[in-house]
C-alpha cells in the first residue's frame, strides 16, 4: 500500500540513507587499503582481500535478498540488515588484525546485500503506481553517487584521522536509520514462512557467484589461470551455475524465482543492468589512476573533479523520474544516456600529457548528465512487469547483475591496460634508435641541455637516456588509458539495441508495484 505525506518522505530518505552506507562501503575503503597495510602489518596482495571478501559476500546475498525478505518479512529483514551492517562496522574498525578485519568485512557485505535489493523494494511499495519513476530516480541518487563519492570521503578521512573512522562513522548514520525503519515503515507478510528451505540452492548460489566475483577480482592481480585457485574457482563457477539453474527450475520452492525470466523487460534488462555497472564501476576505476598516476592530481584534486559530475546526476534525477511518469519513453531517454557516455569516453580518450582540470571537468559533467539518464530508464524498464513477490526477487537479481557487471568491468578494463601497456612499450621503443632522426635531435638537445648545466659528457648521455624512458612510460601511460575509455564507451553505445527489445509503455501509471 502506497504511503502518503511525511511518512512517504521519511521512509524515502531511510531507505536511501540505508542503500548509500552500502553503496559508499563498496569504494571507500579502496583509498585507505595503504594505511590498513601499513598498519596491520599485511602484504598488498593479502589487504586487497577487505576489499574483496566484501564484493564477495555482497554479491552472494543479493540475489537470495528477495526470498530472504518474504521469509522473515521484508520490515524485519531490512531492519537486520541495517544493525548488522553497524555491528559490523564496529568490529571492522576495532580489528587488531587483517583476518579480524577480513571476516567483519565479509559480515558487513552479507548485510549491506540486503539493504540495496530489499531497500529498493520498500521504496517501489512506498510510492503510488503513477510515481514509480520518481521513487527510481532517487533511489538512483545513491546507487550512481554512492561509489562515485566513496572514493573522496575515504580519502578524506583517512588524511585527517586513522582509517578506523571509515567504518565507525558508518554507527550513528546506521543506528538512525534502523531507528526510523522501526518506526515507520510498514510490515509485510512472510510468504515463505513455513515452507521449506531450498538448501541446496543457497549452497550452489554460494558457490557459484561467489566463486565468479573472486575470479573478476583477483583474476587480473593472480595472472588470471597462471595460479591453480583460479581454475578451481573457474570449474567451480560453471559447474555450480549450472547446477544452480538445474535446482532452482525442479524444486517447489526455488531460493530464486527464475520464472520472473518470462517477462521479457526484466530478462533484457538484466543485461542492460550489467552494462550500467560496466560503465559505472569501471569509469570510476579508471579516471583516478589516470588523474593520479599519469596527469598528477592529488587524490584531493581528483575527489573534486567528480563531485560536480556527480551534482549533475542529483540535479537531473528527479526530472528523469518526472518525464517517466509523463510517459516519455524509458528507451529513448537511456539511449540519450549510453550516446553521452560515450561522449564522455570519447573525450578523455583524446587526452594529452597536457590536459589540464579544465578539460577534464567537462566530460565529467556529461557523464553526470548521462548516469541520471541511464540508471533511472534502466531500472525502470527491467522492473516494470514485476508483480507481488516479484518485486522482491527482481530488485536482489537486477542488483546483483549491476554488480557483476561492475566486477566484470574493472577486471576486463585492468586486464586491456596490461595488455595495452605492454604493447605501447613496444612500439614506442622501436623508435628508439640511432636510425631515427627525430630520436638522435631529442638526445643531442637533451645532452646539450643537461652539459649546460655542468654535468660531464658521460653523465649528461645517462640522464638524456633517463628522460627519453621517462618520457616513453608516460606516453605509454596515456595511450593505454586512452584506450581504456574509448572501449568502455564502445561497449556502452554497441549496447543501445538491447533497449529496443524491452516493449515500450504508454504511460508508467500503469506499471505494477509490489502489492503488498
Amino acid at each position: 500500500m502506497a504511503e502518503k505525506g511525511f511518512r512517504k518522505w521519511i521512509i524515502t530518505v531511510t531507505v536511501i540513507t540505508a542503500a548509500l552506507l552500502e553503496l559508499i562501503d563498496t569504494t571507500i575503503v579502496n583509498v585507505a587499503l595503504p594505511k590498513i597495510q601499513g598498519n596491520l602489518g599485511a602484504t598488498l596482495e593479502d589487504v586487497a582481500w577487505v576489499v574483496t571478501g566484501y564484493a564477495v559476500a555482497n554479491v552472494i546475498i543479493l540475489p537470495m535478498s528477495g526470498w530472504l525478505g518474504a521469509y522473515f518479512g521484508r520490515k524485519n529483514y531490512f531492519i537486520a540488515s541495517i544493525v548488522i551492517f553497524t555491528i559490523a562496522s564496529f568490529l571492522c574498525g576495532n580489528s587488531t588484525s587483517l583476518n579480524e578485519l577480513v571476516i567483519f568485512r565479509i559480515l558487513q557485505g552479507f548485510a549491506g546485500g540486503g539493504l540495496i535489493s530489499t531497500g529498493q523494494a520498500i521504496l517501489l511499495e512506498t510510492w503510488p503506481r503513477e510515481q514509480i519513476g520518481t521513487a527510481t530516480a532517487l533511489f538512483g541518487l545513491g546507487a550512481v553517487v554512492g561509489p562515485t563519492v566513496g572514493p573522496t570521503i575515504g580519502g578524506y578521512i583517512t588524511d585527517h584521522t586513522t582509517w578506523k573512522w571509515i567504518f565507525y562513522v558508518n554507527i550513528p548514520v546506521g543506528a538512525i536509520a534502523a531507528f526510523f525503519a522501526l518506526t515507520f515503515v510498514r510490515e509485510t507478510p512472510r510468504d515463505a514462512k513455513g515452507k521449506p528451505i531450498d538448501w541446496w540452492g543457497i549452497a550452489l548460489l554460494a558457490i557459484a557467484v561467489g566463486s565468479l566475483q573472486t575470479i573478476l577480482e583477483k583474476g587480473e592481480s593472480e595472472d588470471w589461470f597462471a595460479k591453480p585457485y583460479i581454475l578451481v574457482l573457474t570449474i567451480a563457477a560453471v559447474l555450480g551455475t549450472l547446477l544452480f539453474i538445474w535446482r532452482e527450475l525442479s524444486t517447489d520452492h526455488p531460493i530464486v524465482n527464475f520464472s520472473i525470466m518470462r517477462h521479457r523487460s526484466f530478462a533484457v534488462g538484466m543485461f542492460t543492468s550489467f552494462i550500467l555497472g560496466f560503465g559505472l564501476y569501471g569509469s570510476v576505476f579508471v579516471f583516478p589512476v589516470f588523474c593520479q598516476n599519469l596527469l598528477g592530481f592529488t587524490a584531493q584534486q581528483t575527489g573534486e573533479l567528480l563531485f560536480p559530475g556527480g551534482l549533475c546526476t542529483i540535479v537531473m534525477m528527479p526530472f528523469i523520474g518526472k518525464m517517466l511518469n509523463k510517459g516519455v519513453p524509458a528507451q529513448f531517454m537511456a539511449t540519450i544516456g549510453m550516446a553521452l557516455f560515450f561522449v564522455f569516453t570519447f573525450m578523455l580518450s583524446h587526452s594529452t600529457l597536457d590536459t589540464g582540470e579544465v578539460q577534464v571537468l567537462i566530460p565529467l559533467l556529461i557523464r553526470g548528465v548521462g548516469m541520471a539518464l541511464l540508471f533511472v530508464p534502466l531500472t525502470t524498464l527491467a522492473i516494470a512487469d514485476l508483480k507481488g513477490p516479484e518485486v522482491g526477487q527482481g530488485t536482489g537479481l537486477n542488483n546483483m547483475m549491476r554488480q557483476l557487471g561492475g566486477s566484470f568491468g574493472i577486471a576486463a578494463l585492468t586486464t586491456l591496460i596490461h595488455v595495452r601497456q605492454g604493447l605501447h612499450r613496444s612500439n614506442l621503443l622501436s623508435n628508439v634508435n640511432i636510425y631515427n632522426n627525430a630520436f638522435v635531435q631529442r638526445m643531442h638537445m637533451l645532452e646539450q641541455g643537461f652539459m649546460a648545466k655542468g654535468k660531464g659528457a658521460l653523465e649528461a648521455t645517462q640522464m638524456a637516456y633517463r628522460a627519453i624512458e621517462g618520457a616513453v612510460v608516460r606516453q605509454t601511460l596515456l595511450l593505454t588509458y586512452n584506450d581504456a575509455y574509448l572501449i568502455s564507451g564502445l561497449v556502452m553505445l554497441f549496447s543501445i539495441p538491447l533497449l529496443y527489445l524491452q516493449p515500450f509503455k504508454k504511460s508508467n501509471a500503469k506499471m505494477p508495484v509490489d502489492a503488498h
